[in-house]
């Protein structure tokens, strides 16, 4: 659903910059440009099953990019955080629960699973 997309692309800019934030975007959806209340500006290339984000914070003057592709059930998130340094990130589906496994920007693993209430 639009509403799931909109919420799995919100964890995965949390994931990149660091904080959810509230978007407004324009453009098409293969290709859109997206601002958000945290000084993040960037774009969204949508091409099969793979997205390409790229972005670039105003208010730090530092850059980020993401790309995430699915295969199934399951989503591959790569990117470069704002610090510089690669991350990832696997997310699974699998019924009512989502299973989120990966590294984070500072090299440090997680793992953890949503149902429809919360995450644990």
């Amino acid at each position: 659903s639009t509403g799931m997309k909109i919420a799995i692309m919100s964890f995965v800019c949390a994931l990149a910059v660091g904080t959810a934030a509230q978007a407004t975007c324009t453009g098409t959806h293969a290709f859109s440009t997206c601002f958000d209340n945290n000084g993040n500006s960037y774009t969204v290339q949508r091409y099969g099953n793979i997205t390409d984000m790229n972005g670039y914070n105003t208010r730090t003057g530092t850059s980020w990019s993401q790309q995430s592709q699915t295969m199934g059930n399951t989503t591959y998130h790569t990117g470069y955080a704002s610090n510089g340094r690669y991350w990832n990130s696997t997310q699974t589906q699998m019924g009512s629960y989502t299973y989120y496994s990966g590294t984070n920007a500072q090299g440090e693993y997680f793992s953890y699973t949503c149902d429809r209430h919360s995450c644990y």
